[in-house]
């Protein structure tokens, strides 16, 4: 089974499967085998981030297969993404070489700035540094483009100011924005916004993301209460009619509006139970009961309060 599903970048009109798998917080054991699984059941867009400290393994897992011949560098859409703690105009040459080096790639395909402040982590809590702003680093974005090192770039967690804040100041407009998005944090104004503007946009926590709290944990902050999309009674409902799983119907809905989507995960069932979304379409009465679970902001999972005093920041928004 392939992805059939497709959004076009800019420039170049660069195609990106629509399904893609996530790799935030897989460790790496789980992730190389998570890895061979999904390519071996079709995936063929890769997230990944500086910050994911995973980016090595997904490149020895790459070069096997290309290597075996099994894949073409072509076959392939690959993202990775600016650190927030590298957010300096002098590090986004150094730090996308460091990638594509652990990568083992000469481009990849999509390059974001992870966040739109630069945090500063010095042994205390992280703080955003107002002296740097993201129309810094989107021009060295540009560079990126221009020697071939990033065939598209784009950015993520960035509200609809800041796009367009760069769709009116930058010489290249952001190919992607990656942002949280769900059934229940469906930011219709946000894709509204950028569809509108030649700007597409993938879906991170499509399903939801219990390993919220374990990130939380890290920082040393208290778990909050996270919403379970996947016993959500609608949901059911439609997975019931369609013979699927709420999984699998959470993500059709986010193909269906025309958005991209990653879910991860690193067991073996649940990355091919979430690559076949591909022989099934939700008819209008399945997308209006769906759309009607949106919670706004209240539905949103990642508030970003685990990044010590980063929301202290005065560009800070969500």
């Amino acid at each position: 089974m392939a992805c059939n599903l497709f959004l076009t970048l800019q420039p170049g009109n660069r195609q990106m499967p629509a399904l893609g798998y996530g790799t935030w917080q897989g460790s790496a054991d789980d992730l190389e085998k998570g890895l061979e699984i999904a390519l071996e059941t079709g995936y063929r867009h890769i997230d990944t981030a500086a910050r994911y400290e995973n980016e090595e393994i997904i490149g020895r897992v790459l070069k096997k297969w290309f290597d075996s011949g099994r894949l073409k560098r072509e076959d392939l859409f690959v993202t990775t993404k600016l650190s927030p703690i590298d957010m300096r105009p002098d590090n986004v040459e150094e730090r996308l070489r460091e990638s594509l080096k652990k990568l083992q790639l000469d481009y990849v395909d999509l390059y974001l700035i992870h966040f739109p402040i630069s945090v500063v982590s010095n042994g205390a809590e992280p703080y955003g540094d107002p002296n740097v702003t993201y129309l810094d680093i989107w021009k060295k974005m540009e560079d990126q483009v221009d020697a071939g090192r990033a065939k598209t770039i784009g950015v993520s967690n960035f509200s609809i100011k800041k796009v367009d804040n760069i769709l009116k100041n930058g010489r290249i407009k952001p190919a992607n924005n990656q942002v949280e998005m769900h059934v229940y944090f469906q930011q219709r104004e946000l894709v509204d916004f950028c569809t509108k503007n030649g700007v597409t946009v993938v879906a991170y926590a499509p399903i939801g993301t219990r390993g919220y709290n374990t990130a939380l944990k890290k920082f040393g902050r208290p778990p909050k209460v996270l919403p379970d999309l996947l016993s959500d009674e609608i949901v059911n409902k439609v997975a019931q009619k369609h013979s699927k799983t709420p999984a699998q119907v959470l993500i059709r809905f986010l193909l269906q509006v025309g958005v991209s989507a990653i879910p991860k995960s690193v067991t073996s069932s649940r990355i091919k139970e979430n690559f076949n979304v591909f022989d099934f379409k939700l008819d209008e009465k399945d997308m209006k009961a769906l759309r009607a679970l949106d919670k706004g902001t209240e539905g949103r999972i990642a508030d970003f309060d685990g990044w010590g005093r980063v929301r202290e920041h005065p560009h800070f928004e969500l």
